[in-house]
C-alpha cells in the first residue's frame, strides 16, 4: 500500500506498507522533508512496522514520537503527518493528480442559486456524472450566507440587512456567516470524491484542500498561512474563512470566501457580531479582523482570480469546463423545494 500526504506549508511525506493479517509489516518512509539524525528514519519504521492496521492517527503519531532518538529535528513534516500518511495508504485515498480536474468560472447567479448549485454540483461529482470540479462564485446582488447550524435572528439584523439591501440565505455546511457583495469577495467551491481526504481528519482537510490557494497568494506577495480550524490569514489580518461538508453520494464540498474590498462598517451593521465572539480575537472591532486583498496586493479582483487559476492548473491540472443547464434545472427546482423556503432559511430561527 502507498500513501502520500503535502503537509500544508511542508513537505511531502510518503509511506509504503503491507498488511498481513491486520499488522502493518515492511513500512518504509521517504519524502522530501529534512530529519535528523541519520538513523532516526530507521528508528521510525521500526516503530510502525508491527503496529495493528487498524491504529488511529493518535495512536501511530505517539508511536513514531516515541521512537525519535533524543535531540531528533523534523523540519517540514511531524509525527501528525507521517500518521495522516499511514491512515491514507490504509484506507486507499487518492491524490489531487488522480483526477481530470474541471474549471468553472460561469456566469452570477442569484445568492440562493448559489446554494443550491453548490448541492447539486457535489451531488454531480459523488454519482460519478461530473468530472471533480474547481468553481469561482460570481455575485449578482449583495447577500448574507449564514452556516446551517447558525441562528438566523443572532447572526442578521434583519432590518439592516433589507435597508442595505442584502438578501440572507443559509447554506448545507457549517461555520459562521458570510458577508457578499459582488465585487468585494472571491468565493470559490471544491467538489471532490471523498476519497481524495481519506484518513485525514477535518481540521487535516481544511488545510489540505486549501495549500493551493495559499500557493497563489504566496506568489502574489501575501504571507498567508493556515489558521486552525478554518481560517485563512496574514500578519496584517484574517483574509477569509472555510466551511466544509460531506455528502453521502460520496463527495467532498469545500467552499471558501475571502475578503477583497469589505466594507467592514456595513459589515458590523448587517451582522450581529458580538463581544463574545471577538473576545477570543485579541481586538476590539469587527472591522480590524478581515484585511482584504485588494490592500495588500493592490491588484484588481480579475488579476488575483487569474492567478488563482494558473496556480491551480499548474500544480493540479484543470481543463475548463462549465454547469450544464441540467446542472442549472435541478438547482432551480432546489431553490423552490429547499434553498429558498422559509423553513429552510429559518430552521434555526
Amino acid at each position: 500500500m502507498h500513501g502520500e500526504y503535502k503537509v500544508p506549508g511542508g513537505k511531502l511525506v510518503v509511506v509504503d506498507l503491507d498488511v498481513v493479517d491486520d499488522t502493518i509489516v515492511n513500512f518504509r518512509l521517504a519524502g522530501d522533508f529534512f530529519l535528523e539524525p541519520d538513523d532516526a528514519l530507521e528508528a521510525i519504521n521500526a516503530a510502525v512496522t508491527g503496529l495493528a492496521a487498524g491504529t488511529d492517527a493518535a495512536g501511530l503519531a505517539a508511536a513514531v514520537r516515541a521512537a525519535l532518538p533524543a535531540q531528533a529535528t523534523l523540519l517540514g513534516f511531524s509525527p501528525e503527518s507521517v500518521a495522516v500518511a499511514i491512515r491514507r495508504s490504509l484506507a486507499q485515498a487518492s491524490g489531487w493528480r488522480d483526477y481530470d480536474w474541471q474549471l468553472v468560472h460561469s456566469k452570477a447567479v442569484p445568492p440562493v442559486m448559489q446554494m443550491a448549485l453548490d448541492e447539486v454540483l457535489a451531488i454531480e461529482v459523488g454519482e460519478g456524472r461530473r468530472k471533480p470540479t474547481l468553481r469561482i462564485w460570481e455575485w449578482t446582488q449583495p447577500a448574507v450566507v449564514i452556516g446551517s447550524f447558525q441562528s438566523l435572528r443572532n447572526e442578521v439584523d434583519a432590518e439592516q440587512a433589507e435597508a442595505h439591501g442584502f438578501t440572507v440565505v443559509r447554506r448545507i455546511s457549517g461555520g459562521g456567516a458570510m458577508f457578499m457583495e459582488a465585487g468585494s469577495v472571491i468565493t470559490y467551491s471544491i467538489y471532490a470524491p471523498t476519497a481524495l481526504v481519506q484518513g485525514m481528519t477535518f481540521a487535516d482537510s481544511y488545510a489540505f484542500l486549501d495549500e493551493w490557494v495559499l500557493t497563489a497568494l504566496r506568489s502574489l506577495g501575501i504571507d498567508a498561512h493556515y489558521q486552525p480550524l478554518n481560517d485563512i490569514t496574514s500578519p496584517t489580518g484574517k483574509i477569509g474563512g472555510a466551511a466544509q461538508k460531506r455528502l453521502g453520494s460520496g463527495a467532498v464540498l469545500h467552499h471558501v470566501t475571502m475578503s477583497y474590498d469589505m466594507d467592514g462598517e456595513k459589515m458590523v451593521q448587517v451582522l450581529r457580531i458580538g463581544r463574545e465572539k471577538l473576545s477570543d480575537k485579541g481586538i476590539t472591532s469587527a472591522v480590524k479582523r478581515v484585511d482584504p486583498l485588494r490592500s495588500q496586493t493592490g491588484l484588481s479582483r480579475a488579476e488575483i482570480i487569474d492567478r488563482m487559476k494558473q496556480t491551480f492548473t499548474t500544480m493540479y491540472g484543470a481543463a475548463e469546463g462549465d454547469i450544464t443547464e441540467a446542472e442549472y434545472a435541478a438547482a432551480a427546482a432546489l431553490v423552490a423545494s429547499k434553498f429558498g423556503t422559509d423553513e429552510w432559511i429559518a430552521r434555526v430561527p
